[in-house]
């Protein structure tokens, strides 16, 4: 990832993450790897900025395009867009946003449009406030295939993808909570956006895992018990894994990719947890014995964490959910042979879309045992009408939303 670093290094790295997004079709995560080397502030402010284009790109093109006499080429549209997320969502003083942004056209050898970016982010820094007023960012920043298939809930989805994820954490039991946390209702502690895990107390010595608190009720209501043998399929990075083997039960962790293996076994040793990693690829592993539970946290499009991860809109598209939900319903069925007798599934996707979620039947061999009011009294809104789980960024809006996430319950006969 190349670049010539201008006078503000923030807006240059900026600039890198966003290119790498829209143009190479790189996640988000993967174009940090690839930055340059930089101070940690200025890719995290780097990061923020970005990260807030991405979220909101459908409302600043909105902004800026009645200021626009034709379509600027894709890096001079980065520069506005940039300059224009300083404007209307940061904060940015008009004379350091404009600034900024002129001074990073030229140094990405874009200096013919430098004139152009200058008296557009003028007219929005002028105009811009009262315009967005009139806007539905809502859904403008949602790209109409997601829309369309989130039905009935696509706008309290979108509006909860408006503002940036909270951070939750996960205890292990008898931890004491870090100071500052909310206890919500489904027991996992909750802090504002932008809070760095790794100066709570406590994080160092192993005592919690970084886990939205939507993400954590699959391993829960999988209720695993001690002393029984239980697999958690895609395992990665480990945070269900934990829960399970806290939970007192003999955890085989299998993850296929060497990377996130590795990624893995260092969140587990850092908790002091303890589970059996396999390398391997949960389709086609055949296990020495079968398990009590399984846990299928599958591949998916990632729809339900679009308000940590905004790249996802930009990067995955319609035909990308049918091919993962094909991969979904071989691990399944791999997933549902592994059981003993009487054994239990929960199949799980972070996922918004429902060809991942309610559109996979019940696998052969297997019958659905859906959640019980019981089981789902902490967040009564997420069970469907047939029994099943539920969650999406619309959801406890008040507190700060959840992630997007289905679970489905099937008992081996």
């Amino acid at each position: 990832m190349n670049g010539r670093m201008s006078t503000d290094p923030t807006r240059t790295l900026a600039f890198l993450l966003l290119t790498a997004v829209v143009e190479q079709h790189r996640t988000l995560e993967d174009a940090l790897d690839r930055l340059p080397q930089a101070e940690p502030r200025d890719r995290a402010a780097a990061h923020r900025l970005a990260a807030a284009v991405l979220r909101r790109a459908g409302t600043l093109d909105a902004v800026l395009e009645p200021f626009l006499t034709r379509a600027p080429p894709a890096p001079a549209r980065t520069v506005l867009l940039i300059g224009a997320a300083g404007l209307l969502l940061l904060g940015t003083p008009p004379h350091a946003a404009v600034g900024t942004a002129v001074d990073l056209a030229r140094s990405q050898k874009l200096a013919p449009f430098a004139k152009m970016v200058n008296a557009v982010l003028r007219r929005v820094a002028e105009q811009g406030p009262a315009m967005l007023a009139q806007l539905d960012s809502p859904r403008l920043d949602t790209p109409a295939w997601l829309w369309s298939a989130w039905g009935a809930d696509a706008r309290a989805i979108a509006e909860g993808h408006q503002i940036e994820a909270p951070l939750d954490i996960t205890l292990k039991p008898g931890a004491a909570a870090p100071p500052g946390g909310v206890v919500l209702p489904t027991g996992s502690i909750r802090f504002p956006a932008g809070t760095r895990v790794a100066d709570l107390p406590g994080f160092a010595e192993g005592q919690f895992w970084v886990q939205d608190a939507a993400a954590a009720l699959p391993a829960s209501l999988l209720a695993a018990q001690p002393g029984e043998r239980v697999a958690d399929l895609c395992a990665a990075p480990g945070g269900k894994t934990a829960q399970l083997a806290v939970a007192g039960a003999h955890v085989t962790a299998v993850e296929r990719d060497p990377s996130r293996i590795l990624r893995l076994r260092e969140n587990l040793a850092r908790l002091g947890v303890k589970a059996d990693i396999v390398q391997a690829d949960a389709a086609t592993w055949i296990p020495a014995e079968k398990f009590d539970a399984v846990l299928l946290d599958a591949p998916c499009s990632a729809t339900g964490t679009i308000r940590r991860h905004p790249d996802v809109p930009h990067v995955k598209k319609p035909g990308d959910v049918q091919t993962l939900a094909a991969t979904q319903t071989q691990l399944l069925q791999a997933a549902a042979r592994l059981l003993k007798p009487s054994g239990r599934l929960i199949y799980a996707v972070c996922s918004l879309q429902p060809e991942e979620g309610p559109g996979h039947a019940a696998p052969e061999g297997l019958t659905a045992d859906p959640f019980t009011i019981e089981e789902l009294a902490a967040i009564p809104e997420a069970r469907t009408a047939i029994g099943n789980l539920r969650t999406h960024p619309g959801l406890w809006p008040e507190i700060g939303g959840l992630d997007g996430f289905y679970a489905a319950r099937f008992r081996a006969g």
